[in-house]
């Protein structure tokens, strides 16, 4: 209970002489976690972060303040839980009391945890990535904990650092600190915050009556004073909307790339413009106009500003587009427009309404938001600059095939019930009458000294990955223009890395990295380099090392869209899409010989090809892919079949799909191959990949156990019934050690118990510490029923028992990964099981390549994978001390 974390803090203060919440009232839980920032002059001036979890504000002293420059490493003191209260807290706490200073609230919003651990076991392995929604902090951040305290315990030093965003500054980060130096509740600056100037006074009971003290800031206002009042988290209209200052600029809701629009009831549908996002602000008559990243474009478009300071005060969502003979948007158009200084004719089209007046909208539902912008433009009268957004809530695929008839880019899906949510949610998404992409460029081919083509890459990590050329889109007045801008960042050396980058030949010229260009192309080469590809301009709004590569839609097949995938049985035929030149397109990756027979039959007479395979593996890509990115992958291939040769492959080989990524481990000079995006499951069927092989350690870090595989593989005569039997002792034997474990056929006679661990960032687990306890947990069952039992892989002794099978938890050994085929008659899966599964007439062959897609519709095993991670090291003690009692 929240009551119960507050010891510490109600231990250090005297609430008869601070005027600091008491803790004493419990706050409800908020639609959204809350943050604030204090400034804090005490022994020495520093800043409080906050961050709302569990009913309380865990709470660091950020001793330097935050700064927005990623190369900038801030200590952050982990001090005591805070009551929700204190987000609203703003005056002095008296000297000689703990904290004693005049307290300032700096900075405040709301948070959100990154990645799929929750935020609690994130700070328990002391590596906690979020993102803040202030009125100042915006983007993506990590607290970090730090090894070796100097405090040796007392307190945990973390570092905050700002992480590469739309949000971060190349240098001088912590100037924002100086930028504001008032409170964003009362306005005040710290003086006048010590003098208690400048507000009304507060009342605040102490023993033997009431202190009045305009130093204090009114907690019956701001963001947990609202939460107190709201019911718990809910989805629908809240009863009183927030009213706050405007916040500078808000970090803007990104999309999904989906290739077909939502089908559903409940989703608004609009066009997608072709020009730059923009969001404007107005304040008493004046506008600014920023970009997603936040610059402040204002000046460049100095019309649609002066139509705009007409309005009342806002924000609005919205892009600024060119408009061809047609009212099309023209994105060549506003790259001509900008570059030439004309912006007068460009248009406004507003979409959504974050803040009206002091109300913040950002929690009411998008329709209702949609509603009162309407409304709002209407009532400020009709500027042409200026345009609302209408929408359609008529099914999704029938708009995107009359935007893609009308030569649009595509449209935009909207959930209508959805609240503004900052960073990129499912609540939105987008479908593209043709793929489109945005590409860094490395350099530039010439032939006799004219310009031909643009070589191009995207980023991989902390790879700069080439993916092909861009030959056409290029009239003469865009080379005039391109050429100085490429000519001013000219470098000696090729940029790209990795294996399949480009060699130096005659007439290219190799670029700094630094120039973003927007793309259309017809899709994926196997290799993973672009088809088609086509020019249509430089982007400004975007820096290069934010540019990674995304899940195209796929092309060319927008304005007639393809059912969707059979949910209801078991059994599903995997969708065919055209033919081209004898290829197949499956996730935008080329498939050559697509009818060629991997698999005679999946135990149903019917043969299995090279295309079903892709297919298999779009299906289930959702699923297997957390299972493997971030890990070497070795791969069994079988090129002709599994009939003909198969081999087994784990390094990387000259040709290797730039869709794949290359991973170096300590002691091999050579690259491994690592799967880290569904597409790159097409790339691996169509070098002939069977089989999927991953290391079971911590994504990214190959030298880290992040699970423990038990392989039961029974003799040829022992009952598959039995094999159930060993996986459920397995199974309790590993929760009376504190361990939780999964399960899943191996696709073949066996089956494989599966165990997460929590990994402690500061003294991580080794390898032999995990093979050694996973030897012991087996030899300790088979010193309890040697009949059935075995560790030794001698198969001449298997005859009647089961060999436990521990050698997988060893760095470089691998185990295959859920749901991956086999190359196995049959074409089996190994696939994940409720434990509710696991039963005596279990049959691991009707898991096959054609009918799991079907049963994965209709469960959800392994939904709770992440939920099950135990550390394994009070496990080792557990079993150690059970050995020995033995």
């Amino acid at each position: 209970m929240a009551t119960d974390k507050l010891s510490t803090y109600k231990a250090k203060r005297d609430f008869q002489l601070t005027q600091e919440p008491s803790g004493g009232a419990t706050a409800s839980a908020s639609n959204r976690r809350r943050f604030v920032i204090q400034k804090h002059d005490a022994t020495r001036l520093h800043y409080d972060l906050r961050l709302e979890l569990d009913g309380v504000f865990k709470s660091w002293a950020v001793t330097r303040g935050p700064s927005l420059d990623p190369h900038d490493k801030r200590l952050a003191v982990e001090v005591e839980d805070h009551p929700l209260d204190y987000g609203d807290f703003e005056g002095t706490i008296p000297k000689g009391q703990y904290g004693g200073g005049t307290v300032m609230l700096w900075d405040r919003g709301y948070w959100e945890p990154e990645g799929k651990m929750s935020p609690e076991q994130a700070l328990a392995q002391g590596d906690l990535k979020f993102t803040l929604d202030g009125e100042r902090l915006h983007g993506s951040f990590v607290l970090v904990r730090m090894a070796n305290d100097r405090d040796r315990g007392k307190r945990t030093n973390w570092l905050l650092m700002k992480h590469r965003d739309a949000f971060a500054v190349a240098a001088n980060g912590a100037a924002i600190l100086d930028d504001y130096d008032t409170s964003v509740a009362s306005g005040r600056t710290m003086a006048a915050i010590a003098t208690g100037k400048g507000r009304k006074p507060s009342v605040f009971m102490v023993q033997g009556g009431k202190v009045e003290s305009d130093a204090v800031w009114d907690s019956r206002t701001g963001l947990a004073a609202e939460a107190r009042k709201a019911p718990a988290r809910r989805s629908k209209t809240p009863d009183k909307i927030a009213t706050a200052d405007l916040p500078d600029f808000i970090a803007p809701q990104l999309c999904q790339t989906v290739e077909r629009p939502p089908s559903a009831a409940g989703w608004l549908h609009e066009i997608k413009f072709d020009g730059y996002r923009v969001q404007m602000r107005v304040r008493d008559g004046k506008v600014t106009l920023k970009t997603r990243k936040g610059l402040d474009w204002t000046a460049r478009f100095a019309a649609i500003a002066r139509a705009a300071g007409k309005l009342p005060d806002a924000i609005i969502d919205g892009e600024i587009c060119a408009l061809d003979n047609n009212g099309a948007p023209d994105f060549a158009a506003i790259q001509a427009a900008l570059s030439e200084g004309k912006t007068d004719g460009l248009v406004y089209f507003a979409f959504d309404l974050l803040f009206e007046g002091g109300e913040d909208l950002r929690s009411l539902p998008l329709a209702e938001r949609k509603g009162r912008l309407q409304q709002f433009l209407i009532g400020a009268g009709e500027d042409a600059r200026l345009r609302f957004v209408e929408h359609f809530d008529t099914g999704g695929e029938a708009v995107l095939r009359s935007a893609c008839r009308l030569s649009l880019e595509g449209i935009v899906s909207k959930r209508a019930d959805a609240p503004y949510v900052s960073g990129r949610t499912d609540t939105w998404a987008k479908s593209k009458c043709r793929a489109g992409h945005e590409v860094v460029i490395g350099g530039y081919a010439t032939t006799a000294g004219k310009f031909r083509s643009l070589l191009v890459g995207v980023h991989r990590g902390d790879s700069f990955v080439y993916v092909g050329r861009v030959g056409t889109g290029y009239s003469a007045a865009k080379v005039r223009g391109l050429l100085p801008k490429l000519q001013a960042v000219k470098r000696a050396k090729s940029p790209f890395t990795g294996i399949c980058a480009p060699k130096q030949e005659p007439g290219v010229v190799w670029l700094k990295p630094e120039l973003v260009a927007e793309i259309e192309f017809a899709g994926w080469t196997s290799d993973g380099l672009v088809r088609q590809a086509s020019f249509k301009a430089l982007r400004e709004d975007k820096p290069a090392d934010e540019v990674q590569a995304d899940t195209p839609a796929a092309p060319e097949t927008a304005e007639v869209p393809q059912p969707a995938p059979r949910k209801s049985s078991e059994s599903t035929e995997p969708s065919k899409s055209a033919r081209r030149g004898g290829k197949v397109d499956v996730m935008g990756v080329l498939i050559s010989s697509p009818d060629k027979v991997l698999w005679p039959d999946a135990n149903d007479g019917r043969p299995v090809t090279k295309e079903d395979l892709a297919r298999y593996y779009e299906a289930v890509g959702p699923w297997l892919i957390d299972h493997i990115r971030g890990r070497p992958c070795s791969i069994i291939r079988a090129p002709d079949g599994i009939g003909g040769t198969q081999f087994f492959q784990r390094h990387a080989m000259p040709g290797t799909s730039s869709l794949l990524e290359l991973v170096t481990v300590f002691g091999d000079k050579k690259p491994y191959l690592q799967i880290d995006r569904v597409e790159g499951l097409a790339a691996v069927a169509q070098v002939g990949a069977l089989e999927l092989h991953p290391w079971n350690c911590v994504p990214q870090h190959p030298e880290v156990p992040g699970r423990l595989v038990f392989d039961l593989d029974p003799g040829p005569d022992v009952p598959f019934s039995t094999v159930v039997e060993a996986a459920r002792e397995m199974r309790q034997r590993l929760d009376a050690l504190g361990l939780v474990s999964f399960c899943k056929t191996t696709g073949g006679k066996g089956l494989h118990v599966v165990t997460p661990l929590a990994v402690s960032r500061r003294n991580p687990l080794s390898w032999p510490q995990a093979k050694g306890f996973a030897r012991d947990v087996c030899l300790q069952m088979v010193r309890d029923n040697p009949e059935l039992y075995l560790i030794k892989m001698t198969k001449a002794l298997r005859t009647g028992r089961i060999f436990l099978d521990y050698l997988r938890n060893d760095r470089m050994a691998t185990a295959v990964a859920p749901l991956s085929p086999r190359a196995r008659p049959g074409a089996t899966v190994s696939m994940p099981l409720t434990w509710d599964e696991v039963t005596a007439d279990l049959d691991p062959r009707r898991f096959t390549l054609r009918t799991v897609p079907g049963l994965l519709a209709k469960s959800a095993p392994w939904d709770d994978y992440s939920d099950g991670e135990r550390p394994l090291e009070p496990a080792i003690r557990r079993l150690g001390k059970a050995m020995k009692a033995a």
